[in-house]
C-alpha cells in the first residue's frame, strides 16, 4: 500500500465525518445517513491502522462523533435526553470497535517490525561473535609464532621455518573463518548454522596449537546436539586463544571430550606456565570485546549446559563445559 494512499485516510475521514454531521442536522434522509455510517466505519479502521497519530486523532474524533450522533436529529423533540444519550452511546460502540480493530492491526504490525529489528540485531551480534571467536584464535597464533620465529631465526633456522608453516596454516584458518562469516551474511539463517564448525574440527584446531593434546571420544561427540556441538567447539577455540594470551609459557594444553556422569564434557586445561605466575590468569580472565568467561557461560547455558572455570591442582587453569547427552547410543 503506497504512502500517499495511507496519508489520505485521515483527511478523507475528517471530510466524511463533517459531511455526515452536517447532513444529519440539515435533515438528510435516514437511509442516506445509515449508508454514510457504513462508509465511516471502515474508514475509522483504516485511519487507526495506517494514519499518523496526530492527523488520525482529529479525524477519528470527527468520525466517531458522526457515527454516534447520526440518529440524534431524528429523535429530536419526542425523545428524552436519556433516550438520545442512549442511542448515541449505542452507535458509538461500532465506531470504537472499528478503531480498536485498526489499532490492534497497527500494534501487531509494530510488534512484527520490532521482532525483525531484534532478529537482525541478534544476527549482527552473532556474526560479530563468530568473527571474534574464530578469527581471533588464528590471529593470536600468527602473532605468537611470528614472535617465536623472530627470536630463533638466527640461531635455529629450522625452528623458524616450522614457525612460518604454522603461521601459514593459521592464516589460512583465519581466511576460512572470514569466508564462513561472509557466507553467513549472504545466506538465510538456516543455511548459516550449517557453516559453523563443530567438534569434528577439534583435531585440526588442536594440531595447530603448539603443545596441544587432544583426547576426544567420537561416541561422545555424536551424542551432542548440533547447537551443543558448535558451542563446544567455540569453548575450545576461546580457551585455546586465552592460553596464548594469558599463559604463553604453558608446556601442555589438554583438550578432552568425553562422557561424564552429568553428560558430555569438554575440558581445556593448561599446565602451569614456565615463567612464574604470568600464566596463572589462565583461560577465564579475558576482558576484551565483551567476551571471555561470561560470554562462554551464556553460550553454554543457551545450549542447555553448564560452564566451570578455575585453577587446577598443578597450578594451571581449567575450563570445563558439560552438555546434556542426546538419546543416541554412545557405543
Amino acid at each position: 500500500m503506497s504512502l500517499d494512499l495511507r496519508s489520505s485516510y485521515a483527511p478523507l475521514l475528517a471530510l466524511a465525518g463533517t459531511v455526515g454531521l452536517l447532513g444529519g442536522f440539515l435533515g438528510a434522509p435516514p437511509t442516506w445517513l445509515l449508508a454514510w455510517v457504513g462508509l465511516l466505519l471502515p474508514l475509522l479502521a483504516l485511519v487507526a491502522r495506517w494514519s499518523p497519530v496526530r492527523a488520525g486523532v482529529g479525524a477519528a474524533v470527527l468520525g466517531v462523533a458522526a457515527v454516534a450522533l447520526w440518529p440524534v436529529p431524528l429523535m429530536w423533540g419526542p425523545a428524552s435526553w436519556l433516550e438520545v444519550c442512549g442511542a448515541a452511546a449505542f452507535w458509538a460502540v461500532p465506531a470504537l470497535g472499528a478503531l480498536a480493530a485498526g489499532g490492534h492491526l497497527r500494534r501487531q504490525a509494530s510488534r512484527m517490525r520490532q521482532a525483525v529489528r531484534d532478529g537482525r540485531r541478534d544476527q549482527q551480534l552473532e556474526l560479530a561473535r563468530d568473527l571474534h571467536d574464530f578469527v581471533a584464535h588464528d590471529v593470536s597464533a600468527i602473532v605468537v609464532q611470528a614472535q617465536a620465529a623472530r627470536f630463533v631465526a638466527d640461531k635455529d633456522p629450522e625452528q623458524a621455518v616450522r614457525a612460518l608453516k604454522r603461521i601459514e596454516a593459521a592464516g589460512l584458518g583465519a581466511l576460512a573463518s572470514m569466508d564462513r562469516t561472509v557466507h553467513a551474511l549472504r545466506e538465510a539463517a538456516g543455511a548459516r548454522s550449517a557453516s559453523v564448525p563443530g567438534t569434528s574440527e577439534l583435531p585440526g584446531l588442536v594440531e595447530r596449537f603448539e603443545g596441544g593434546v587432544l583426547d576426544a571420544d567420537p561416541a561422545a561427540a555424536r551424542a551432542l546436539s548440533r547447537e551443543a556441538d558448535t558451542t563446544a567447539y567455540r569453548v575450545a577455540v576461546e580457551a585455546l586463544t586465552n592460553v596464548r594470551r594469558h599463559a604463553p609459557g604453558a608446556a601442555v594444553v589438554r583438550v578432552r571430550l568425553h562422557r561424564a556422569a552429568e553428560g558430555i564434557e569438554l575440558s581445556v586445561a593448561n599446565s602451569a606456565p614456565a615463567r612464574g605466575a604470568a600464566g596463572l590468569l589462565g583461560l577465564g580472565l579475558r576482558r576484551r570485546s565483551g567476551t571471555g568467561l561470561a560470554g562462554l557461560r551464556g553460550r553454554v547455558e543457551a545450549a542447555g549446559g553448564t560452564l566451570r572455570a578455575g585453577a587446577s591442582a598443578d597450578g594451571g587453569w581449567r575450563v570445563c563445559a558439560v552438555f546434556p547427552a542426546q538419546g543416541r547410543a554412545l557405543g
